[in-house]
Formats: C-alpha cells, sequence, structure tokens
C-alpha cells in the first residue's frame, strides 16, 4: 500500500509511541549526553522503530533522529526529524507528560501521545487528532478558553536577560489572565492546536528545524495558531524561541507583558 507522507508520519510516530508506553515503568538505563540531559533506553528502542517504519515506506529519504543523528543518503533531498520521546525526565521519573515527534522537513508532521493513544497529525494544510478508536478523527480547533499557558523552564535560556520565561510569570498582567502551567514536553505545543492551552511560550535560537518542536510547530500553524518567537519576529533562522498562541488577543497580550507587540507569522 503506497502511504501519503501524513500517514507515514503517523505510523511512525505510532510505532515510537507503542515502544514507549510498553516501556512505562522498567527501570531504564541512562546514556549521559552532559549538562544534566540524559537518554534512556526507551528513547533508542523508540527511535529505531521510527526508523524502520521509514526507511520501509521512503527509502531514499534521509533521518535525523535526537539519539542516532543524521542518517541516509547524503545527498538525499528530503529529511526526516525524529524526536522518540519528548520528556524523557518525565518519563524516567514516572510521569506519563511525554511526546513522539515525527516530521518530514518542511511537510507533513505528526505528535503521538503515547499513553492516550492519540496522534495529531498535518499534511501541511489541515490539522486533525486521531484517537485510539479507530475511525475517529476531528479537525484540531485552537482556542483560548482555557486560559492555561505552558512556559517552558529548562535551561539554557539565551535570549536572558531581555526574556526570562520564569519573569512571564511573575508578570501581574500574567495572572491575571492566564494560569501557568509547566509540563516539560512538546506535547503542550499539540495541545494548543486542540483548544487545550491557550498557548506555549519557551525561549531558545531558531527552532524551526529542532527533532523536539519541528512537528508542533507545523501542526500549530496547519491549525490556524499564531506562531513567532518571544521577539514577535518569524520562527526560522536567526529566530529567538517560540511564542505559540490560539488566537491573535493571546498572543498579543503574551507579547505585551514579554515587552513587545508581536507580529504574527
Amino acid at each position: 500500500m503506497n502511504l501519503t507522507d501524513t500517514e507515514v508520519a503517523a505510523a511512525a510516530a505510532l510505532a515510537g509511541a507503542e515502544v514507549v508506553r510498553a516501556r512505562y515503568g522498567r527501570l531504564h538505563s541512562r546514556i549521559d549526553k552532559g549538562a544534566g540531559d540524559f537518554a534512556t533506553d526507551a528513547d533508542l528502542a523508540a527511535e529505531e522503530a521510527i526508523l524502520d517504519v521509514i526507511r520501509a515506506a521512503r527509502p531514499g529519504d534521509a533521518v535525523h533522529g535526537e539519539e542516532g543523528g543524521r542518517q541516509g543518503a547524503a545527498g538525499a533531498e528530503r529529511e526526516w526529524l525524529v524526536d522518540p520521546l519528548c520528556g524523557t525526565l518525565n518519563y524516567a521519573t514516572g510521569s506519563q507528560l511525554v511526546a513522539v515527534n515525527v516530521v518530514l522537513r518542511n511537510g507533513p508532521a505528526a505528535v503521538a501521545d503515547p499513553f492516550s493513544g492519540e496522534v495529531f497529525l498535518t499534511d501541511g494544510e489541515t490539522a486533525r487528532v486521531r484517537s485510539g478508536v479507530p475511525g475517529e478523527e476531528r479537525p484540531l480547533a485552537p482556542t483560548a478558553d482555557t486560559r492555561l499557558v505552558d512556559v517552558n523552564l529548562d535551561p539554557p535560556f539565551p535570549s536572558a536577560p531581555g526574556f526570562r520565561a520564569v519573569d512571564l510569570l511573575a508578570h501581574p498582567g500574567f495572572v491575571e489572565n492566564f494560569r501557568p502551567r509547566v509540563v516539560s514536553t512538546t506535547l503542550a505545543l499539540a495541545w494548543v492546536a486542540a483548544g487545550r492551552r491557550a498557548a506555549y511560550v519557551t525561549d531558545g535560537g531558531d527552532l524551526s528545524g529542532s527533532v523536539h518542536f519541528a512537528a508542533g510547530i507545523a501542526l500549530c500553524r496547519a491549525a490556524g495558531c499564531v506562531v513567532t518567537g518571544v521577539d514577535g519576529g518569524p520562527v526560522g533562522p536567526g529566530g529567538r524561541g517560540l511564542v505559540v498562541a490560539a488566537d491573535a488577543g493571546t498572543h498579543e497580550l503574551l507579547m505585551s507583558m514579554i515587552g513587545g507587540r508581536g507580529r504574527t507569522g
């Protein structure tokens, strides 16, 4: 059967999610990556399961995995970005707040939640979520009604002192309008696209090609969210972090607290 790129992304993300779910609760070996970061045996096994799906469906494509780096033909025109377990520390300490991210660079993407059974996917133009129930699929509809904003407090903080996420939480206007959440996984980006979060904020550099963020960015853009850097500029080369909001009003309000008026993108 010939699968579309969207279906390949979804199948690969679900393959990784199955491994993550099956290994949950075990005592995991850890591979130190420096600066307090680490991978587990579950990260490695999930990435291999994802790569197996992509290799079988798209043997001519390159793949860049968080754990294995870039693999495949050096001159391949297409590249898949893979984050097999976003929220490794959560997972290793017994939390189920994790995501599996798979995206064709500048193309379709999928974000799988191993424990809800959901997969959030986009073909680059539309965004939808598939539940664990066969055949159940619905479009994603961002809304700020929850007033919940996820803020990533993990280092590094390249925009400091001009922008510190912790300072945003202390802003009087923030507590007047929103309630903070910290889930420490880019599953939060899928939740913005799905209307479960009003916004997501993180510091960083250019995150458009990141294995952690690229799938969620693609999903949010296709769903109609407002996506910029923390400086209000476009996400891409020279970009700074992310502010992803369900609507323009929420984005503008957050940007006024960060220190800029913001530009949509």
